[in-house]
């Protein structure tokens, strides 16, 4: 905690609150006590219930944590949490699921499960799931070991260290995420190992201190150390080593299937080998946001001991999403099977790397479509209505109240970019309100306040709910709808969300849910984040015999978009780039376990493109709350903001997963949450969506929704297009749409400083403090300046100048723009055109743009000469469009066509010129005052991309002097 200084009036306030809340504490021991964080506070006295299980943890959650274990608040929220907070089964805990393995704890050891079969329940239609339950392989443990209950000596990022021991024996393992191998230290009696009760193995190989052994059709591989060896009783059941008079040994599942012959199966364990004596002691993330390529890198590292020799590589099984984006290659061969579909090996690293692209959020979806007309006033309408209850909130507790700010924040930016500052005010003034109110705790409070718990290493609000005080379970589904709207509040209030005022209560929010700070102990690193998985967990313990689980992963980005939102607004850029490693690398694990997007990772079996639950040992056709499939499904899709595009990077799978729901549901529409659906459906059919909402508009909105921003969103994509993500940009608030191939580029500025936005096509975007403006098909600029008013300009922002001067010969450059003259040779990759006939129609074009042009028109057309090359490919064609804005103004005055130029299969440069011919035209030639001249080059056929010359050899002559 930190106290800030504060104005006078309130300082002198803030006096006689202290000493009236002391001498109330003098005279009550029970009295409610307040830390000040800037001008906000929390109380430090419990207001309501604490988290709860089998023993004293309300007061002391290391009941079962060692003596030797890390120090700070107790990690929570994560896939081995059963074993430190226990609540059903208090000795020993629940299973516990790590990828590709999973444990049990119990009085002889550690149980293991290497899942391969899962069991899948429920029908085609109606709720189904499926499960790759913890099936026990057999018991790792000391001979004689009899323990009561199993402890945690130590953890990291992705690995647990449970420790059982009886007084006599002791057995400590290190399992992880992600790690084929056990690790186990042994004191007190001989290693053993115990074949599960009703399992046989088959003993292959006993190698000195190395046996292999198959149980239930998987192959393990057990390590003792150097000279010892591994004994094997009469009934095949029970494999023991004394372990030299050592005390360590390690357990390796491989990555074989029934058909893996004996010869490569031995190869695999003599590889594995060479690692079994390097014991995983530590691992941690690290993660870096280059904003001029819009990647997120993340180096995952392993800290070993050799407990043999000097060696520190290791073995590790990736994730999809993990493999699907290595920095270092192509994703190896040799998998495991896992409920989160295959897990693909690397062997001899000490860490790996991840590359993603982050595609960019918005504060909203610009207002581009028109501004004048029976649907605008609609929008006014539905934008007025709302001025008197902006939050319509549905309950007082934590989630409520969050999701009735995150209603509020959406119409403060809608009004505001659309120029109605009645409702805008009347927003901005109610979540000011509710803030302040929550942000400040005062004596005698019991309600609308947060509470520190320095035991737990937590911040709780109250009145909590499901959960979030005994259990803390979804701190990331409450607080991110808090962060947001207090972002939406920083860009037009920026004095309340300094650090002075109520800034440093958000970020003592943000620490609770999601630490991005390692030095701070108070919290929990990452509490709700799993670092290896790529996503959060919701329920605080985790005592399922499922393992841990999360409902709405949409509201967790909800979470990590808050915090790009809020660092954004406020300059700390460390807040904004944890916010952008969370969301980057969640959005890849939601494509993968919650949508099975590729259709790879799901059981062939399981009837559903999607889940609305994920479980540590599988997924769920279900919520905790309803049985509808418009629930079960769109769980996952609220609330809708512009930090939820990503749910739009694959419009096909937008259309599918919306029919899936359909037909699940048996309608034609949907009949719960249809204003959640159609904004759904606008990501990947805005037309339809824009049908279905006239046709179907009397509807009770979610009670995060309202009119103004279902009309808003559906009609605005409908003009916008789908998602393009093959642009990036130099800023985290940024989007590309297309719509019939032509793209609108869309940048915001929350701060009080004009910038500069450079997406990767080269288009550059002027963008005012305070205002969001599109480039492209769709001109338009709104917003305010930070503390001041606005509303929508007329004025668009200009693509830019490429320094044409008066010149018409144009050379194509490789940043974007037509250059007078000529520069360094280089290249740029005209996309594929997706095996999709494209003649005519602009798909994913490489664009060129210059501006502020003074021709005159001399008659004809243009000539050029484009350099291009298909490579040894067949059946590509490139075509060339050229546009003509005569003024500046934002609106193409004419538009030439010309017919494509097949490439030929030969490598080298080939040259497409105007005697391919002009296809089609549109408008009238015209003289250029101040004039911008476009050019674009895209794949009119082809599966394959091609190659255009940038620099010197390409070039279009205008018909100017």
């Amino acid at each position: 905690m930190r106290t800030t200084p504060w104005p006078a009036a309130r300082r002198r306030a803030a006096v006689f609150l202290a000493v009236a809340a002391l001498l109330g504490a003098a005279l009550d021991p029970a009295a409610a006590r307040a830390d000040t964080v800037g001008a906000g506070s929390y109380t430090t006295t419990a207001p309501g219930p604490l988290p709860s299980g089998c023993a004293d943890l309300s007061t002391n959650p290391r009941h079962w944590v060692t003596a030797d274990a890390p120090s700070g608040a107790v990690p929570t929220n994560d896939w081995w949490s059963s074993i430190l907070w226990k609540r059903t089964n208090c000795a020993y805990g629940e299973p516990l699921f790590a990828q590709p393995l999973g444990f049990r704890a119990q009085s002889a050891g550690l149980g293991v499960s290497y899942s391969t079969k899962p069991t899948i329940s429920g029908s085609a239609k109606g709720v189904g799931e499926y499960h790759f339950n913890y099936t026990e392989d057999f018991v790792a443990g000391v001979a004689g070991l009899g323990a009561a209950e199993v402890k945690v000596d130590d953890w990291s990022d992705w690995t647990v260290s449970p420790v059982l021991s009886d007084g006599a024996h002791k057995l400590r393992a290190t399992i992880g995420s992600g790690l084929p191998f056990a690790y186990f230290r042994a004191t007190g009696g001989d290693a053993q190992i115990k074949v599960a009760s009703g399992a046989t193995a088959d003993v292959w190989s006993r190698s000195g201190s190395m046996l292999g052994y198959t149980i239930a059709g998987h192959d393990y591989v057990a390590f003792a150390p150097s000279g010892a060896s591994w004994s094997v009783d009469g009934s095949g059941t029970t494999f023991t080593s004394s372990l030299g008079g050592k005390d360590y040994f390690s357990i390796a599942v491989l990555p074989t299937t029934p058909s893996t012959s004996a010869t490569d199966r031995a190869a695999l364990a003599d590889e594995y080998a060479k690692y079994a004596y390097n014991h995983v002691t530590g691992t941690a993330v690290s993660y870096a946001y280059d904003e001029a390529s819009s990647t997120v890198t993340t180096k995952y590292s392993f800290t070993t001991t050799a407990m043999e020799g000097t060696g520190k590589a290791t073995v590790a099984a990736l994730m999809p999403h993990q493999w699907r984006n290595l920095a270092d290659g192509s994703p190896p061969a040799q998998k495991y099977i896992s409920s989160r579909g295959p897990l693909k090996v690397l062997t001899g690293i000490t860490s790996f790397t991840t590359s993603m692209v982050f595609h960019g959020v918005l504060p909203e979806v610009p207002a581009v479509a028109d501004s004048s007309g029976a649907d605008a006033a609609t929008l006014q309408n539905y934008l007025n209505a709302e001025k008197a209850d902006p939050t319509r909130q549905q309950s007082d507790d934590t989630y409520w109240t969050g999701k009735g700010l995150g209603r509020a924040a959406r119409l403060a930016e809608i009004a505001d970019q659309t120029g109605n500052t009645d409702v805008r005010d009347a927003a901005l003034s109610a979540i000011r309100s509710k803030l302040t109110d929550w942000f400040t705790a005062s004596p005698g409070e019991t309600g609308h306040e947060f509470y520190y718990d320095r035991n737990w290493g937590t911040l709780i609000g109250y009145p909590a709910s499901y959960g979030s005080d005994q259990e803390l379970n979804d701190h990331h589904f409450h607080y991110g709808y808090y962060i947001a709207a207090a972002a939406t509040l920083a860009r037009f209030d920026p004095t309340w969300a300094d650090a002075d005022h109520y800034g440093g209560m958000v970020d003592q929010l943000i620490r609770d849910a999601d630490n991005y700070d390692r030095a701070d102990k108070r919290f929990p690193y990452l509490r709700d984040f799993d670092i290896y998985a790529g996503h959060d967990w919701a329920s605080g313990h985790g005592s399922f015999a499922a393992g841990n689980n999360q409902e709405s992963s949409s509201e967790g980005m909800n979470f990590d978009n808050a915090l790009i939102q809020w660092g954004a607004a406020t300059g700390d850029r460390t807040v904004r780039d944890a916010g952008i490693y969370m969301y980057t690398t969640q959005a890849a694990a939601i494509q993968d376990y919650w949508f099975d997007a590729k259709d790879e990772n799901y059981p062939s079996d399981f009837p559903h493109k999607g889940v609305g639950m994920v479980w540590s040992n599988g997924g769920a056709y279900s919520t905790w709350f309803s049985s509808a499939p418009e629930q079960i499904q769109g769980i996952n899709l609220l609330p809708v903001t512009g930090g939820h595009l990503y749910l739009g990077d694959n419009p096909a799978y937008v259309r599918a997963n919306y029919q899936e729901m359909l037909d699940q549901a048996g309608r034609t529409r949907p009949g719960i949450w249809p204003d959640i659906w159609y904004e759904y459906l606008a990501l990947g059919d805005g037309d339809a969506a824009l049908a279905d909402f006239r046709a179907d508009n009397s509807f009770a909105s979610e009670e995060g929704e309202s009119k103004a921003h279902t009309f808003h969103w559906i009609r605005n994509l409908a003009a916008l297009g789908t998602v393009d993500t093959t642009v990036t940009a130099d800023d985290p608030l940024t989007a590309v749409f297309t719509e019939n191939g032509e793209r609108t580029y869309v940048a915001a500025n929350p701060t009080a400083t004009d910038t500069t936005v450079h997406f990767s096509d080269g288009t550059t975007v002027q963008v005012p403090a305070g205002r969001t403006v599109t480039a492209g098909a769709h001109t338009w600029s709104g917003g305010s300046a930070p503390g001041g008013t606005g509303g929508p300009t007329p004025t668009p922002t200009p693509t830019p100048s490429g320094g044409t001067g008066s010149s018409p010969t144009l050379y194509l450059m490789g940043d974007g723009t037509l250059s007078a003259t000529a520069g360094t040779a280089g290249s740029a990759t005209v996309a594929s055109a997706d095996g999709v006939n494209h003649d005519g129609s602009p798909y994913k074009p490489l664009t060129f743009t210059a501006s502020g042009i003074d021709l005159k028109y001399a008659g004809g057309t243009p000539r050029f000469d484009l350099a291009v090359d298909a490579g040894r490919t067949v059946g590509n064609a490139v075509q060339l469009e050229v546009s003509y804005d005569c003024t500046g103004s934002g609106s193409w005055d004419r538009v030439e066509t010309y017919r494509y130029f097949a490439t030929d299969p030969l490598p080298g440069w080939e040259h497409y010129t105007e005697a391919a011919g002009l296809a089609s035209a549109t408008g009238t030639a015209c003289d250029l005052r101040n004039g911008t001249v476009r050019v674009r080059v895209w794949s009119a056929l082809g599966s394959t991309p091609s190659t255009l010359d940038t620099g010197d050899l390409s070039t279009v002559r205008l018909p100017y002097t």
